[in-house]
């Protein structure tokens, strides 16, 4: 057993100039982003067995590539769009239309997205090791970060001259003693959600009966009348790319941490417990479900916010309503504040607050920045934000942003021998905008139907 109080038991692995840790949908961008440069060492460490983390674990659905409402504007460009354009080669993707909650969707095949983020993180000559999970930073007072991991060959240290942090639960960034802040300290932590999918759906059968607002009737009474133990009045299910097959958003588990191994663990079995709960509900009470069987829960309970640091800069609801687009801001967002939270009659409800005017604001690079960082960034959903603007900003459109500009900034601090928060904004934007990425409003509106992908990125 390794004694953690004496690492130099532990062997050196790897050293490399930029180390992202949790390959997740930003933390694949973000080291494509560094890797785009090709001047570089880049290496990437997932805990699980395949990338994506939310992307491929539990949803469908990239959102956030377009603003909401009847008239969506496309706000997120880049190398995001180099992930729905391989998607699009393969026939796996088709635009949802969506005039309320997060805009027009992205849905795609998660089991070919598994593939996509492989090729291109393979092709980018990123040093890739799945199955590996951090356990220590070592803290020595050196510019260069040691982080020792696990995996099945043992415990390992790895050296890097910069770190993004895209663990989803600022693991890196807790361990280093960074400044952090639990969610549910302040306001009640956000629900966390089992997603399932049901195959042999008659779709055509369930729409001609009135389609989701038959469905959100149907909820609302089986959940008043306790016919079946539903945990909220409404829900989603939507088509896949898999003929006949839906995927839902509707299983809720509050009141229960998920940094806390022993509820973390009870939010697993009452998720699993509620989605079969669903199934009985769907093929009892909705049109078109009667044949229907889940085929699939997501790889573990979906949670929406943990830790999130204290960045140089923080986002907050305000801002995120005043819809400005400050000369700092490296990214778009204009999905509305989409809070799941426990209700007053004990049910669980989801908030909605929309973003005035243009319906669009900009997200300054600080929120990347731990405060006082000199070689760490942070992005995903642990990144610098109030709860309500983090229920706004957590899109995985917008967290792949985060990423490429936080793998960019990177390499601009190597180049310029600068730490993470003396980064000129000004050239990051430059950088951005060649790569593609979207930093000003768009006047045109986007076309947004279900034939495919119109968005073509050059690589």
């Amino acid at each position: 057993m390794i004694n953690f109080f004496n690492h130099q038991h532990v062997p050196l692995l790897a050293e490399t100039d930029v180390l992202v840790i949790g390959a997740g949908s930003s933390g694949c961008i973000a080291a494509l982003a560094a890797a785009s440069t090709k001047a570089y060492s880049v290496m990437l460490i997932e805990r699980y067995g395949f990338p994506g983390g939310s992307s491929t674990q539990m949803l469908d659905t990239f959102y956030g590539f377009f603003t909401p409402g009847t008239s969506p504007k496309k706000i997120v460009g880049g190398l995001p769009d180099l992930v729905v354009n391989e998607l699009d080669k393969t026939g796996d993707i088709f635009l949802r239309p969506n005039t309320y909650g997060a805009g027009t969707g992205v849905n795609y095949n998660p089991e070919r997205l598994k593939q996509v983020w492989d090729d291109l993180i393979t092709k980018a000559g990123i040093k890739y090791l799945l199955h590996t999970s951090l356990v220590d930073v070592i803290q020595d007072g050196s510019e260069i970060k040691t982080c020792v991991f696990w995996n099945k060959s043992g415990f390992y240290k790895v050296k890097a001259r910069r770190v993004i942090d895209a663990s989803g639960d600022a693991d890196f960034c807790a361990l280093s003693g960074c400044q952090i802040e639990i969610a549910g300290e302040k306001e009640p932590a956000q629900s966390m959600t089992t997603t399932f999918r049901m195959s042999n759906v008659d779709l055509s059968k369930c729409e001609n009966a009135g389609g989701n607002k038959m469905m959100k009737a149907k909820m609302t009474e089986a959940f008043d009348s306790k016919s079946h133990l539903l945990p909220r009045k409404e829900g989603s299910a939507h088509e896949m790319c898999q003929e006949s097959c839906i995927s839902t958003v509707a299983v809720k588990v509050s009141d229960l941490k998920a940094l806390n191994v022993e509820e973390l663990t009870l939010a697993e079995i009452e998720g699993r417990k509620q989605a079969f709960e669903y199934e009985r509900f769907f093929r009892d009470k909705v049109p078109g479900y009667e044949n229907s069987k889940i085929i699939g829960l997501s790889h573990q309970i979906g949670v929406r916010e943990t830790r999130r640091v204290y960045g140089e800069h923080r986002l907050t609801k305000e801002e995120c309503l005043t819809g400005l687009i400050p000369e700092t801001s490296v990214l778009l967002c204009g999905a509305p504040i989409e809070d799941h939270r426990k209700g007053k009659n004990g049910e669980d409800e989801t908030y909605w607050e929309y973003i005035p005017g243009t319906g669009v604001y900009g997200v300054p690079y600080g929120t990347l920045v731990p405060a006082e960082s000199t070689m760490t960034w942070v992005v995903g959903r642990c990144f610098s934000a109030t709860h309500d603007a983090h229920a706004s900003c957590r899109s995985m459109a917008q967290t792949m942003s985060m990423g490429q500009a936080a793998g960019l900034a990177a390499i601009q601090s190597l180049k310029n021998d600068c730490d993470a928060n003396e980064v000129s904004v000004s050239q990051l934007r430059d950088e951005l905008i060649l790569q593609g990425q979207i930093l000003e409003v768009p006047n045109s509106v986007a076309h947004t139907n279900r034939d495919g992908w119109k968005n073509n990125f050059n690589s």
